[in-house]
């Protein structure tokens, strides 16, 4: 972890028991101008935005003010009739009528059918201009991508696969239809402000623009900065749109920027039940729900894997055939930045780093390695 200073760096946070045990930032933030990476570095975090807003949607079940079962239709009068894409053995595709609702527990568990555009009807989702996780550059609120998503061929029957896509975006969506605030709002009144997250949200502020990592591709020919208005294919990424762009549309499935100290009080938070410091944020059943596997056995999902309400769940440890716990859950970030959060161990770990694409870079590996070795 510390051979690489060099390159782009990351900055690991492991908490065991509540206390800091090991908090280290190595490489560069910037390395063209041989800014070091610290501890108070800000991440693009992508897909670890997902955890947030399932949380948000547990906080209105706990309230009452919706149930797993929901129709997402309920909140969302375009989501209550669906089509799904049927491959054709000789090519193309047929539109069915979906089976049955897609309910708030299927996008939570990502078995709603709803990829990120790259299905059997990609046509139809890149025609209409939704493909991708990539939020930050639309200058218009996501609520309005959801409601023309609904009319899109998904590209499984609700409940039949894991289908990893919008659905947490969609979530982000009811949450703000519920509360009468935008998800932004309702994470920082709800979330980010009490637990003293201090450096989290969706859009950077113009006095830490200084403090952002810088955003770095890792392919065969090596590790090079990524371009500022994103890549050859169209993919919009680079250095994002998060200081200078419309400041629109606040994904809940990939919107956010954090810190690994800020993560980790979030992830402590999740760690002890639902409650830290002094004040509870979720019921301890409530999260015990969440980091269970919620998949059905005819849900093919990774090996010694399954998937609760918003996160990975670690079921077997031969047959995952990695260090770890059974019972610990976690989740990544399309730049390669990861966390888990091992119960058995009474331990957190948050990961940041700024790759995308990350090739095969396998740092991911080697620090849950070390980490277990460590252990007595």
């Amino acid at each position: 972890m510390r051979g690489r200073a060099a390159s782009p760096g990351p900055w690991v946070k492991i908490r065991q028991d509540g206390r800091d045990v090991y908090s280290q930032a190595v490489g560069w933030r910037d390395r063209e101008a041989r800014a070091p990476m610290r501890e108070d570095t800000i991440f693009r975090i992508a897909s670890q935005s997902k955890a947030l807003t399932s949380v948000a949607v547990m906080m209105l079940m706990e309230e009452g003010r919706l149930l797993l079962n929901d129709p997402v239709g309920k909140f969302l009068p375009e989501w209550q009739q669906t089509s799904v894409a049927v491959p054709r053995d000789g090519g193309g595709y047929d539109i069915v009528p979906a089976d049955r609702a897609i309910t708030i527990r299927d996008l939570l568990t990502h078995t709603a059918g709803i990829s990120y555009g790259y299905g059997p009807a990609a046509d139809a989702w890149r025609e209409a201009g939704i493909t991708d996780w990539y939020f930050a550059d639309r200058d218009e609120p996501v609520s309005a991508v959801v409601a023309r998503m609904a009319a899109l061929p998904m590209d499984r029957q609700p409940g039949e696969a894991f289908v990893y896509g919008y659905n947490t975006d969609i979530l982000g969506v009811v949450v703000e239809k519920i509360s009468g605030q935008t998800l932004d709002a309702f994470l920082r009144e709800r979330l980010i402000d009490p637990l003293g997250m201090t450096d989290t949200s969706f859009y950077l502020p113009d006095d830490k623009a200084d403090r952002l990592a810088v955003v770095y591709a890792d392919e065969d020919e090596g590790i090079s900065r990524a371009p500022d208005a994103g890549d050859a294919s169209g993919r919009p990424y680079g250095q994002g749109h998060y200081l200078n762009g419309p400041r629109a549309a606040f994904s809940g499935g990939a919107g956010l920027l954090s810190t690994a100290a800020d993560y980790s009080r979030f992830l402590e938070m999740m760690r002890r039940g639902g409650e830290l410091d002094g004040k509870r944020y979720l019921g301890p059943k409530t999260v015990e729900l969440m980091t269970v596997n919620h998949l059905a056995d005819a849900v093919d999902y990774t090996p010694g894997m399954g998937f609760g309400l918003g996160f990975a769940i670690r079921e077997d440890l031969g047959l995952a055939g990695e260090p770890g716990s059974e019972g610990e859950f976690a989740w990544g970030g399309a730049y390669h930045s990861t966390y888990w959060v091992d119960p058995k161990e009474r331990m957190t770990v948050s990961y940041m780093v700024q790759l995308i694409p990350s090739g095969d870079n396998d740092l991911q590996g080697k620090l849950r390695t070390l980490i277990y070795q460590a252990m007595e």
